[in-house]
C-alpha cells in the first residue's frame, strides 16, 4: 500500500481465516472464538471498534480516530487469523458508481499508478444484476480509461482489485498476513512450565497457536533466586499474553524442596530429580485448574536434562501428556522465534532461575530409571509434606498485557 494518504482511507478491515475454514457443522464454534480472541485484541488499541460477523466473514470496523499500524499489529497477535484486509464500503447504486469508487480507490491507494492489475469480483449476493466475469471486465475497462499508464496482468498483476458483492459492496487490494493457526480456546488448555530462558516462552506460543488455552507454573528458590529473576517470568508472561490472552500464573516456592534433594541425593542426579518434582507439582496444580495435559520448551540434546534417557525419566513421573513443540528444533531456530514474537531480549537477561542454581558440575545425561527411583527412597521421609506446602502456598498472578 502506497503512502499514509491510502491509509487513512480505510476505517473496515476484512479477517479471513484459513483451517476454520474447512471445519463441518461446528464452524461458527470456531468463528465465535476467533470474533472473541479479536475482541480481546483490538481493546489493547486506541480507539472505539465493532467486530461483526456475517456470512462467513468477519469484519473489524472503526468507529472512532485510531492507529492504523497499531490496529494492525494487534490483529496479528490473534490465532486462527489467516489475513487482514483493510477494505472499503461502496453502497450499491448501480455499475457506474461502482466504477468511480474503484477509481477513487486506486487514485488514492496507489498514487503511482505505472502499474499492472486484476479485477477479481465475488458475487456472494447471486441477485446482482452482472455475472463476475462482467464486473471483471467492466471494471477493467473503466480503470484503463482513468488511468492509461496501467496494464492488465491476469497472472502476476502488481494489484489484485478484489471485489466483493454483499449486503454492501466491499473493494480491497491488500492481504497483511496474519500468525495463523487456530483461534485460543478451541483446543482445550495445558499448563506451560515456564521458566526465565529463551525456550518455555516459545513452547507456550507455539501450543496456543493451535488453540490450547494457557495456564502456567513458575518455580522460584528464594533467597538463590531473585525477585527480579520473578519479575523476569512475569515479564515473559505478560509477552505471551498478547497471542493467549490472560495467563494464571502459579508461582511454586522450591527452596525447601531443592536444599531437600541436595542433602538426600548423588548431586549428579540433582537435576534429574528436581525436574521429577517440578513435573509431579505441575501435573497436581494441572489436575486442579482442569488442564489436559503440560507443555515445556525441551528439544532433544539441547543440555544434559533433555537427552532422550532424562526425557524418558521425567515423562515417568506424568499420568497427563507432556507436549513439548520444540522437541525437534536447533537453538537458533527458537531464537528466531522468540525474536519474531518480543520474548528473546527478557529471556537473556542475566537473573538465574532455580534450575541453574543447583547445577553439577558434571550431571548425569544417560540417567537410569532404576537407579534414580533408588535414589528418591532416600527423600521418603518428608517429600511429600515438602510438595503439598509447594502446593497450598502457591502464588498466583493473573497476568496481561
Amino acid at each position: 500500500m502506497d503512502g499514509q494518504k491510502g491509509v487513512r482511507m480505510f476505517t473496515a478491515f476484512l479477517i479471513k481465516y484459513a483451517e476454520i475454514g474447512v471445519k463441518g457443522k461446528n464452524r461458527y464454534i470456531f468463528e465465535e472464538a476467533l470474533a472473541r480472541q479479536i475482541k480481546y485484541a483490538v481493546k489493547r488499541c486506541e480507539g472505539e471498534f465493532t467486530v461483526t460477523r456475517a456470512q462467513g466473514r468477519i469484519y473489524v470496523e472503526a468507529l472512532s480516530a485510531f492507529d492504523y499500524d497499531e490496529l494492525i499489529g494487534g490483529l496479528k497477535t490473534v490465532f486462527g487469523i489467516s489475513g487482514i484486509c483493510p477494505v472499503v464500503y461502496v453502497e450499491d447504486e448501480g455499475f457506474k458508481k461502482l466504477g468511480e469508487e474503484l477509481v477513487r480507490y486506486v487514485g488514492t491507494v496507489y498514487p503511482e499508478t505505472d502499474k499492472t492489475f486484476k479485477v477479481h469480483a465475488r458475487r456472494a449476493r447471486k441477485n446482482y444484476p452482472l455475472t463476475s466475469m462482467e464486473i471483471n471486465s467492466g471494471i477493467g475497462s473503466v480503470l484503463l480509461d482513468a488511468y492509461p499508464a496501467m496494464r492488465v496482468d491476469v497472472h502476476k498483476p502488481d494489484i489484485l482489485l478484489n471485489i466483493e458483492i454483499r449486503e454492501k459492496i466491499y473493494i480491497y487490494s491488500e492481504t497483511i498476513p496474519g500468525p495463523g493457526g487456530m483461534p485460543v480456546g478451541t483446543g482445550g488448555k495445558a499448563m506451560l512450565l515456564l521458566s526465565g530462558g529463551i525456550d518455555s516462552p516459545v513452547a507456550g506460543y507455539m501450543i496456543a497457536k493451535r488453540g490450547v488455552k494457557m495456564d502456567a507454573v513458575y518455580f522460584h528458590a528464594p533467597p538463590y533466586t531473585s525477585e527480579r529473576a520473578k519479575q523476569k517470568v512475569v515479564d515473559l508472561a505478560r509477552i505471551v499474553s498478547r497471542y493467549t490472552g490472560p495467563i494464571y500464573l502459579h508461582v511454586i516456592n522450591f527452596t525447601d524442596i531443592q536444599l531437600y534433594i541436595y542433602e538426600k541425593c548423588p548431586h549428579e542426579e540433582l537435576t534429574i530429580i528436581m525436574r521429577r518434582y517440578m513435573m509431579r507439582i505441575a501435573e497436581r496444580i494441572a489436575g486442579q485448574t482442569q488442564c489436559l495435559g503440560l507443555v515445556t520448551g525441551e528439544s532433544i540434546g539441547q543440555v544434559a536434562s533433555q537427552t532422550m534417557q532424562s526425557l524418558a525419566a521425567t515423562n515417568e513421573v506424568c499420568t497427563m501428556p507432556v507436549y513439548r513443540p520444540l522437541i525437534g528444533f536447533d537453538k537458533m531456530e527458537i531464537v528466531e522465534i522468540a525474536e519474531k514474537i518480543d520474548t528473546y531480549e527478557t529471556s537473556i537477561q542475566p537473573f538465574e532461575d532455580c534450575c541453574t542454581i543447583f547445577v553439577a558440575k558434571h550431571p548425569v545425561t544417560k540417567p537410569n530409571l532404576k537407579v534414580i527411583r533408588r535414589h528418591e527412597q532416600n527423600l521418603q521421609e518428608k517429600i511429600e509434606e515438602l510438595v503439598d506446602t509447594a502446593v497450598q502456598t502457591a502464588e498466583l498472578l493473573i497476568v496481561h498485557c
